[in-house]
């Protein structure tokens, strides 16, 4: 029987439509992720203090200087959040999207 290959056998046994097999549970955290976040943490207080020197060194660009001082204000008290709001007389801000397929089926 040379020549003749093997098939493999399939299974019925596959996911259904939006189940999940494998990985990580749900709620369980990284540890590879996890073990970074702490070597990382333990450099925290050197970090915060180049980070204000940066800010209060005259000699330094200014854009490092600005960049410093987010960083500090950043790590204080949380990223500032982005509101979008529409004009003062106007309302809430409305988004219109429109998706056009050009060329498609054309020959």
């Amino acid at each position: 029987m040379a020549g003749t290959a093997k098939v493999a056998k399939s299974s019925n046994r596959g996911s259904k439509p939006g189940e999940r097999r494998g990985g990580r549970q749900k709620g369980t955290p990284n540890k590879a992720t996890a073990s970074i976040r702490d070597a990382a943490r333990e450099y925290t207080g050197e970090a915060l203090q180049t980070l204000v020197g940066v800010m209060r060194d005259d000699d330094a660009p200014h854009a490092a200087k600005v960049s410093a001082a987010n960083s500090v204000l950043d790590r204080g008290y949380g990223k500032a959040s982005t509101v979008i709001s529409g004009d003062e007389d106007g309302g809430p801000v409305k988004v219109a999207t429109r998706i056009e397929i050009v060329g498609f089926g054309e020959e």
